[in-house]
């Protein structure tokens, strides 16, 4: 065999070991690069009075990914906040909680609305007045209502008096204008003024003391 046969054949070889090589590191990049699972998230949906203030209270809990500010519980597409403060339109001010499951449950969620909430009050909340400021649940589906409704129970109890929250159906929810969300973070000060002003947080710990779930 020539010399330049010999330097061919060399060549092919070291050629055909560099394409196995990359085979095995592209195999074995392939076999361990698994996609990681998507974690679940549900939505809830409270009516708490002012939506800046049910927003802000929620947003402090583990486990709650986002809180939105919105209007439902009425018949009008695509309301606004005038319409809803000052027409008759059946919509409450809410809010939507998206929420991981796997960190925090839907039972939590509601205990903890009932304790940041005057459930005895049926005309409003604090110093809002009027339907859209009234408390309400919006459940989902029938395990959504059984939960909701033993809380209520439960809240009934704790505070000796009928709750009048009602535990509704979901309706469509519309988000509120932009400069509605995350209102506190936005204005600090006036939200600040606005909340020690309506008094919601002394009447809330007049209710619930210091209780553990708030």
């Amino acid at each position: 065999m020539s010399v330049l046969n010999v330097a061919k054949n060399a060549a092919l070889f070291l050629a055909l070991l560099l394409i196995g090589a990359c085979s095995n590191a592209t195999g074995a990049q392939t076999g361990t690069d698994t996609p990681t699972p998507e974690v679940e998230q549900k939505q809830a949906y409270f009516a708490g009075g002012c939506f800046w203030c049910v927003e802000a209270d929620f947003e402090k809990l583990d486990g709650v990914v986002d809180v939105v500010s919105g209007y439902t519980g009425g018949l009008l597409e695509n309301p606004t906040y005038r319409q809803v403060t000052f027409e008759d339109t059946g919509h409450y001010e809410a809010v939507r909680v998206t929420y991981t499951p796997s960190v925090i449950d839907y039972g939590t969620l509601v205990d903890y609305f009932f304790r940041h909430v005057d459930p005895l009050d049926a005309g409003g909340q604090f110093c809002d007045r009027g339907p859209s400021y009234r408390t309400a649940i919006f459940t989902s589906d029938a395990d959504e209502r059984e939960i909701a409704l033993t809380a209520k129970a439960a809240a009934s109890k704790t505070l000796g008096q009928d709750v009048v929250t009602p535990v509704l159906d979901a309706t469509p929810f519309w988000l509120a204008e932009e400069y509605h969300q995350d209102y506190y973070k936005k204005n600090r000060l006036k939200y600040s003024v606005y909340r020690a002003g309506c008094g919601r947080d002394r009447r809330v710990r007049a209710l619930w003391g210091n209780s553990p779930k708030r």
